[in-house]
């Protein structure tokens, strides 16, 4: 198979979707890998030790587009991306289609396999190629947090462990999951005073107890939601409905409740956002103030910390890209149940049921057509 892999041009998006090490395993199977020229320069990656894996090393993006059965990108592709696309072309990236229907009638309309990094799912649920990104995203919540929480940049003023004979600033974090986990951990280092939310009490017993109950645990109650958004000067938006849109369990009336100069981070904003008010930003702007509150949106967080992003990435989608250059997609799709449940679009066709409902679009059932 010819995979073909190209630089992201999504704003502040620095990462790439193949390493030398990546396209030289794809090539030791039998694949052609064509890159575009600069493709990893952001993330600390040369032409040159592209070359030395032996890539083929392409100018112009067009071709890389016309040539290849597969495209490895990181970020969805961007409306001057989806004119490139032709009909039955494999495109394995993250997609998060549920909250983006132009993104979505585009591809349909190019007829693409689109495969989604975010719903690759394994038995017991969970979302091996989303990890990595989801713990790298609920780590930067807290650094860029605790930033835009200081004056200068709009927030309260407030130094997040304190210090001696200061009270110590309050984190509240939406979610258990792992960008709720990773999140923790890192408020929790940096000497906050940390509640985290979630409906699971499972998750809440064993964050609990793995922080031997110096956080506070509570169930994501309206209720809880309402006290902690009046006592709390960071807020962090991690909640997770696997492929569809995330509820929106902050409300526009709700801002008022908050501290002036509190900030939120709303790390779900690439799937729509747990804040009523978010609305995707990019790290060249990140926030934005509404009632006093800031609110940090950026979509493509690991974007920022590319070259450990980029690593973690490519170390858990290398198998599965392997296997469906290897086997081609549909072969991969009847062998792998979690490449199957990475399908989301197959030549003009919505897979994906979650994506579907949230759209209100047609799905089709992929099992029927492969």
């Amino acid at each position: 198979m010819k995979v073909g892999c190209v630089k992201e041009i999504k704003s502040h998006e620095y990462r790439v979707g193949l390493t030398p090490s990546c396209a030289e395993a794809y090539i030791r199977h039998g694949h052609n890998v064509f890159i575009e020229n600069s493709a990893g320069i952001n993330a600390g990656y040369t032409d040159e030790e592209y070359k030395a894996a032996g890539a083929l090393l392409i100018d112009d993006k067009r071709k890389i587009f016309n040539e290849c059965e597969m495209i490895v990108k990181v970020k969805e592709p961007l409306r001057q991306e989806c004119e490139l696309f032709h009909s039955g072309q494999i495109l394995f990236t993250f997609l998060h289609l549920a909250s983006n229907e132009v993104l979505t009638q585009e591809l349909l309309r190019a007829g693409i396999k689109g495969v989604a990094y975010e719903t690759i799912e394994t038995e017991n649920g969970q979302l091996p190629l989303l990890k990595p990104m989801s713990e790298i995203s609920g780590r930067l919540s807290i650094q860029e947090g605790a930033k835009f929480l200081e004056k200068p940049f709009g927030g309260r003023g407030v130094l997040l462990g304190g210090v001696p004979g200061v009270e110590k600033g309050k984190v509240a974090v939406l979610g258990a999951g792992v960008v709720g986990t990773n999140a923790v951990k890192m408020a929790y280092g940096l000497g906050a005073k940390v509640t985290v939310l979630d409906i699971n009490i499972n998750r809440l017993e064993y964050l609990d107890d793995i922080f031997d109950g110096r956080i506070e645990t509570l169930y994501s109650s309206r209720a809880n939601i309402e006290k902690i958004l009046a006592e709390s000067d960071l807020l962090i938006g991690a909640v997770l409905i696997h492929g569809a849109k995330a509820p929106h369990l902050i409300k526009r009336d709700d801002l008022k409740n908050m501290k002036n100069g509190a900030v939120v981070v709303d790390v779900a904003v690439d799937q729509g956002g747990c804040v009523e008010t978010s609305k995707p930003t990019a790290h060249d702007n990140p926030v934005f103030v509404i009632d006093d509150v800031v609110h940090y949106c950026v979509a493509n967080m690991p974007g920022a910390v590319a070259r450990t992003a980029t690593q973690a990435l490519t170390g858990v989608t290398l198998k599965y890209g392997l296997e469906i250059a290897d086997k081609g997609l549909e072969k991969a799709a009847r062998e792998n149940n979690e490449i199957a449940a990475g399908i989301n679009l197959y030549e003009s066709k919505l897979t994906y049921r979650a994506v579907a409902d949230d759209l209100g679009l047609e799905y089709t059932d992929l099992r029927k057509i492969i």
